[in-house]
C-alpha cells in the first residue's frame, strides 16, 4: 500500500513540520541559498575597495611628501628654543649656526663632523658660551633632507642663504637677532620667523 510523506520527513526539497499554533507547516528548502557570494556581490566589494583607495592614497602620498619639510621646520624650531633657554639659564649669549649650502643647523659653537662621532667644538665669538660635545642631543643639531632647500635666510636684514655659515644669536635677557628663514620642498613653503623682543620662533605656511 503506497504511503504518502510522513510528518517530519524530508521529501523532494520540502520538510513537513508538526505542531505549532496553526497545525502542520511546510518550510521550503532552497539549495541556492547555501552557495557562496555571487559575481555581482564580489564586483561591488571590489568597487568599494577601489573607491576607498582612490580617496585615501593621495592623502597618504601628500603626507609622506611633506614629512621631510615638517621635520626640518620642527628641528629648527627646537634648536632655536633650546638656544634661547640655554642663553637664559647660563646668562651668556648662545647662537644657532646655519650652514645653508650643506643644509645643516647646529646649536652655537658646534659643528658636525664627517664621521659618526658627533660634533666638534669650533671657535665661538667672544663672550659666547660653548656647549661641550658630551651634552649633544637631538636638539643640538640637524641635517635637512636632500629634498629640502633654503629659499631665504635673512639675519638682521642681511641675506645669508648662499653663505657658508651664518649665526643667529640669543641673549640672556630673552631677546635674539632678527631672522627670517624660508624652507621649501617641492611646491610647499614654510617661513620661520624669530621675534626680536622675545626670541621666540613662529611658523607660517606660505603655500
Amino acid at each position: 500500500m503506497p504511503r504518502g510523506p510522513q510528518p517530519g520527513v524530508e521529501c523532494r526539497g520540502q520538510v513537513l513540520r508538526r505542531g505549532g499554533a496553526f497545525g502542520n507547516q511546510t518550510a521550503n528548502f532552497n539549495p541556492r541559498r547555501a552557495q557562496a557570494f555571487t559575481l555581482l556581490e564580489i564586483m561591488m566589494v571590489v568597487a568599494i575597495i577601489g573607491l576607498m583607495m582612490t580617496m585615501t592614497v593621495p592623502a597618504i602620498l601628500q603626507t609622506m611628501h611633506q614629512e621631510p619639510l615638517r621635520k626640518a621646520v620642527n628641528d629648527v624650531m627646537n634648536i632655536c628654543s633650546h638656544a634661547r633657554a640655554q642663553a637664559i639659564l647660563k646668562s651668556a649669549p648662545m647662537s644657532v649656526v646655519f650652514h645653508p649650502r650643506a643644509g645643516e643647523v647646529a646649536l652655537g659653537g658646534m659643528a658636525t663632523t664627517n664621521s659618526t662621532a658627533g660634533f666638534i667644538l669650533t671657535d665661538a665669538p667672544a663672550g659666547e658660551a660653548k656647549t661641550s660635545g658630551s651634552s649633544t642631543s637631538p636638539l643640538n643639531s640637524a641635517q635637512f633632507d636632500a629634498s629640502v632647500g633654503i629659499d631665504m635666510l635673512d639675519i638682521n636684514l642681511l641675506e645669508y642663504k648662499d653663505a657658508d655659515e651664518a649665526r643667529v644669536r640669543f641673549f640672556p635677557n630673552g631677546t635674539s637677532d632678527e631672522m627670517t628663514l624660508v624652507l621649501h620642498d617641492g611646491d610647499q613653503y614654510r617661513k620661520i620667523t624669530l621675534e626680536v623682543t622675545t626670541g621666540l620662533a613662529s611658523v607660517e605656511v606660505m603655500r
